[in-house]
């Protein structure tokens, strides 16, 4: 498996652990020191990988529960050695967000390492 496939594998992880609302895996996704940084409804968040996934955990039901899987499409990617960024776009919780996703190689395994997004759309 190259690179690019480790990495669209990863991001499948980081979907899917939203869509199941699971907190073990955003930790196999992210990288243990990764930060998640952006304004949701107006205030800064910026949350660790255990913060992030207790915040993914905690959405119950999960979207799949409740019939309603995460839309999302990667826009671009970019590989370099051993770092990568992914621009996606994902409609998670009625939101839609645009994330930049920074990946770091450790070995011949990829981590998302840093998650900034932007709300494009939110239900008023």
């Amino acid at each position: 498996m190259d690179d690019k496939q480790k990495i669209e594998n990863i991001i499948n992880l980081y979907i899917e652990s939203m869509n199941k609302s699971d907190a073990d895996m955003v930790k196999d996704a992210f990288h243990s020191n990764a930060k998640v940084t952006g304004y949701l409804h107006g205030e800064l968040l910026q949350l660790s990988t255990e913060e992030f996934a207790g915040f993914v955990s905690s959405q119950q039901p999960s979207p799949i529960e409740n019939g309603e899987n995460i839309e999302f499409d990667i826009l671009s990617m970019e590989i370099e050695g051993t770092i990568a960024y992914v621009k996606i776009r994902d409609k998670y919780l009625g939101i839609t967000f645009l994330d930049i996703l920074s990946l770091l190689k450790d070995g011949d395994n990829w981590s998302i390492y840093n998650k900034l997004f932007n709300v494009e759309h939110a239900p008023s």
